[in-house]
């Protein structure tokens, strides 16, 4: 007991630091891929790429082969996208992905995934886009 009382704020600094290096973990979504999973999916099946960026974003660059439903038509769309393939959805930064992933898994979409770091992350890697 008098070691635990002695060492009080060493013990408090490694649950916070253990804590902070948890924290990305505990945050991320249940949906997201990584790029290199997110293109592993991509070459092992046929997967349909929902890109949920405006009309304007979409039109700057995307995703090969990419669909675009902006984030706030996707309830009225879902008709549009087939239930039976895995959906790969995609924004700019991977916030509304996730909004958009979570939207579909709640309409009954088995296999729904999320690019973790969006469009941005992809095009860093020197991934292909298209115009």
């Amino acid at each position: 007991m008098k070691f635990l009382i002695d060492n009080i704020w060493l013990i408090l600094l490694a649950l916070l630091s253990g804590g902070a290096l948890a924290w990305p973990a505990l945050t991320r979504s249940k949906f997201s891929l990584s790029v290199l999973q997110a293109t592993q999916l991509l070459n092992k099946a046929k997967v349909t790429v929902l890109d949920v960026r405006n009309p304007e974003e979409f039109a700057a660059g995307h995703l090969r082969a990419a669909k675009n439903i902006p984030l706030a038509e996707l309830d009225a769309r879902l008709g549009e996208l087939d239930k039976s393939q895995p959906v790969l959805v995609v924004c700019l930064s991977g916030a509304r992905s996730a909004k958009g992933a979570a939207k579909l898994h709640r309409a009954g979409f088995a296999d729904v995934h999320s690019l973790e770091g969006g469009f941005t992350d992809w095009q860093s890697q020197g991934l292909p886009t298209a115009k």
